[in-house]
């Protein structure tokens, strides 16, 4: 397994100054973040450090001579919108993008690509399994005309009032995960696997590894606390209740996690991703909490 994070908690840095502080603390390797242009619609997101909108061989060889210059690998390109919204036409404005990053994976000889299922949180899962087909088929027959691998993120959206109540991501657990895989059986279609988002649904994550980490493309690198008052004041369907944390710091069992991933003989990409607000008051608070995350996962690791 290689050790890595995700740049978007580096909002403000060059791809190259990431590249350079990754090769510095000894990363293997960075999921690089390639929103378009703009501004963010949400925390973590909207960060670019690949600009994909017009992507070319010279700019392939460029990024490929700072993957050689700094020794750092890119794991993936991470994009994560949300490719179901309900609205016809920002959905395929974001449709078109994921196949843009995927091209530039390709590209760039990475083979990956990162990004969410998406939903419209108003409708049933069931209500919108049509729209998931329509949009999903023709993007993973371009990954795989690409021999691109789409790993998605298990997150289920579902941290705002904007969210609520059905949260922006339909790849939440592991019935519609079959569903997905049943439906396009693609060996280009996978999951970027998050632990965190599985404790405060009280789903087994290791369980999860052992029956679909044949799936896994990606894995993210993440910790949730489940604070038990504010869950007793609110309920399972409140929000709040549980707080992304850095890996230690929450109710992951590590242990049991890679014991799980090393059973599957998952070799590929774990990407610590930091959302964790008590780091977020410096940006010496942000290296740190990259720092420490290597720290306590490369046990596991080495």
């Amino acid at each position: 397994m290689q050790l890595g994070f995700v740049t978007a908690i580096l909002p403000t840095w060059t791809l190259e100054e990431v590249m350079q502080f990754a090769a510095e603390q000894h990363f293997d390797c960075i999921e690089v973040m390639c929103w378009p242009v703009g501004k963010a619609e949400r925390r973590y997101a909207g960060v670019t450090h690949l600009d994909v909108t017009n992507f070319t061989h010279a700019d392939a060889e460029r990024i490929k001579g700072l993957i050689q210059q700094y020794g750092v690998n890119i794991s993936s390109l991470g994009y994560y919108p949300n490719p179901l919204v309900a609205d016809a036409d920002e959905r395929a404005t974001y449709s078109e993008h994921i196949k843009k990053v995927i091209a530039a994976s390709a590209l760039l000889g990475i083979g990956t690509m990162t990004t969410f299922v998406g939903r419209d949180p108003a409708q049933s899962i069931e209500a919108q399994w049509d729209a998931f087909l329509d949009v999903w088929k023709p993007i993973i027959a371009f990954a795989e005309s690409h021999n691109v691998r789409v790993g998605i993120e298990n997150c289920p959206m579902l941290f705002s009032l904007d969210e609520w109540p059905g949260g922006k991501n339909l790849a939440i657990s592991p019935d519609v995960w079959r569903r997905m895989f049943d439906a396009i059986p693609s060996d280009h279609f996978g999951l970027n696997f998050d632990p965190s988002h599985l404790i405060w649904q009280h789903i087994d994550y290791v369980r999860c590894i052992r029956e679909f980490g044949a799936k896994f493309v990606h894995v993210h690198a993440k910790d949730t606390k489940i604070q038990p008052d504010k869950l007793y004041e609110r309920g399972i369907m409140g929000l709040g209740w549980h707080t992304p944390k850095l890996p230690g710091l929450g109710d992951v069992n590590w242990g049991a996690f890679y014991s799980a991933l090393t059973d599957m003989r998952y070799t590929g990409a774990v990407c610590i991703e930091v959302e964790d607000r008590a780091y977020e008051g410096s940006m010496d608070d942000v290296k740190r909490s990259i720092i420490q995350s290597k720290r306590y996962l490369e046990p596991f690791m080495r």
